[in-house]
């Protein structure tokens, strides 16, 4: 194994926003946005270290993170937490920072904006 395929510890980063404020409706597009994370940096749930969920204070029905484990991420450290509240923010909008190993160097990681929240990371491509 060259030292350019040694797996590193790197960060990920990713949201979603939902339509509407509906436990089904905001566990299928958090899952959407991990499977885009997984798909698009060929990770897997070995590969992991942990997640940090955020969503904004008009989300209530769920705990972002319940995406997760009903996905089946079931061994890896889970957190949830509030977003800021600024003025001219995205609404319920759920955002992601995963932790995890993987050999790509940092420019060849994809981070992942869907929906609404495209309009945050604007620099990155689909």
């Amino acid at each position: 194994m060259s030292t350019d395929d040694v797996p590193r510890v790197r960060a990920l980063r990713g949201a979603t926003t939902l339509e509407q404020d509906e436990r089904e409706h905001l566990l299928a597009r958090t899952q959407e946005l991990i499977h885009e994370l997984f798909e698009r940096n060929g990770l897997d749930e070995d590969d992991l270290i942990s997640i940090v969920f955020t969503a904004t204070g008009d989300v209530h029905s769920a705990y972002p993170a319940e995406a997760a484990r009903e996905a089946g991420i079931t061994h890896v450290p889970l957190l949830c937490a509030r977003e800021l509240e600024i003025d001219g923010g995205i609404d319920r909008c759920v955002r992601i920072l995963l932790h995890a190993y993987t050999p790509r160097a940092v420019r060849d990681l994809r981070h992942v904006y869907l929906h609404e929240a495209r309009q945050l990371r604007t620099d990155l491509p689909e």
